[in-house]
């Protein structure tokens, strides 16, 4: 019987489950695991997980039995982050991300003391920073609060990434990981041009993320490429080869339950050749290309909005369960 295009897959790049159920999670065994607030926020709305989210609550009454209820709401979805966070590493061999609150994703200072908060967390359950990726918004104050968390040996998977000027400053700041949105950039261009379809090979969220490794690779960066937001296995099978690939458990399904051969599609020697030369991106010449990227200037902007929402609606729906606490 042939291989499933999972376990070639998993020969040619690191699979990474991108979900915060951790029983999916345990299904397809993963190295690593991804969550975000839209994750985190859905996963506490499942039913076996009701335990989990009254954990959370639990701890921050404890260790802010002061503060206000909005101050101890806060506390609890950054533990519920921390407690998704410490279930799927007794899952995974590998790592877990953990996001910082989108709403900080253009305040350097208070991102990093929200890393550093996070990290606590995980240090106090024993749990080493070794295991922990902290996700920030490839914000330009976000890259820069993850190159002084790098400095402090926190790993750091910058998120949102569209642009190549967000992956370039990535890289110069030596953060550990980013994550390409696959599948957002595809959107953005079926939606404000006049192609709907594309070629897997032509899809251009896979040229992005393509463009982005092999500059990498040729330049001999050590920041990990991750690509993420499937919308498709195509998308998934163009770039097999890439360091890693973030992947939802439906999309995990798909690629069980597919034989056939995958090829390995992106590789050193390739980059060594295509690989574009080198630039440097200082905050200017962030804002600038930033400014001129149209997809990137809305995704990243959307992103952020996005994932903002999914905090405060989270929190909003946890307020009254607090008080039951």
């Amino acid at each position: 019987m042939s291989a499933t295009f999972l376990d070639q897959l998993k020969g040619h790049t690191v699979v990474v489950a991108d979900t915060g159920d951790f029983q999916s999670i345990n299904k397809f065994r993963p190295r690593d695991a991804t969550t975000n607030p839209s994750l985190i926020a859905a996963a506490a709305k499942m039913p076996e997980y009701q335990s989990v989210v009254d954990e959370a609550l639990k701890w921050a009454k404890k260790e802010a039995p002061g503060k206000s209820a909005d101050d101890q709401i806060k506390l609890a979805v950054d533990r519920l982050a921390v407690e998704f966070g410490m279930r799927i590493l007794e899952v995974v061999p590998g790592r877990v991300s953990t996001e910082v609150d989108a709403r900080l994703s253009f305040d350097q200072g208070a991102s990093e003391e929200k890393a550093r908060q996070l990290i606590a967390m995980y240090a106090a359950a024993g749990i080493k920073k070794e295991r922990i990726l902290i996700k920030l918004a490839a914000t330009w104050e976000g890259i820069k609060a993850a190159e002084n968390l790098e400095k402090d040996g926190i790993h750091c998977n910058l998120t949102l990434i569209f642009g190549f000027h967000q992956a370039v400053a990535c890289c110069e700041a030596g953060v550990t990981l980013i994550s390409p949105f696959v599948g957002r950039i595809l959107d953005w261009y079926v939606k404000n041009t006049d192609q709907k379809t594309y070629a897997p090979s032509e899809d251009p969220g896979v040229v992005s993320v393509t463009k982005i490794f092999n500059y990498y690779k040729r330049h001999g960066y050590k920041t990990e490429v991750m690509g993420a937001s499937f919308r498709n296995v195509g998308e998934i099978t163009e770039l097999a080869g890439c360091d890693l690939l973030t992947i939802a458990p439906k999309l995990l399904d798909e690629l069980q339950s597919t034989t056939g051969t995958l090829p390995k599609k992106l590789n050193t020697e390739d980059a060594m050749k295509n690989g574009v030369a080198k630039i440097h991106v200082d905050k200017a010449t962030f804002d600038a290309m930033h400014k001129e990227d149209r997809m990137a200037f809305d995704k990243l902007a959307e992103g952020i909005d996005g994932f903002s929402k999914a905090i405060t609606d989270l929190e909003n729906e946890l307020k009254p369960r607090l008080a039951t606490i």
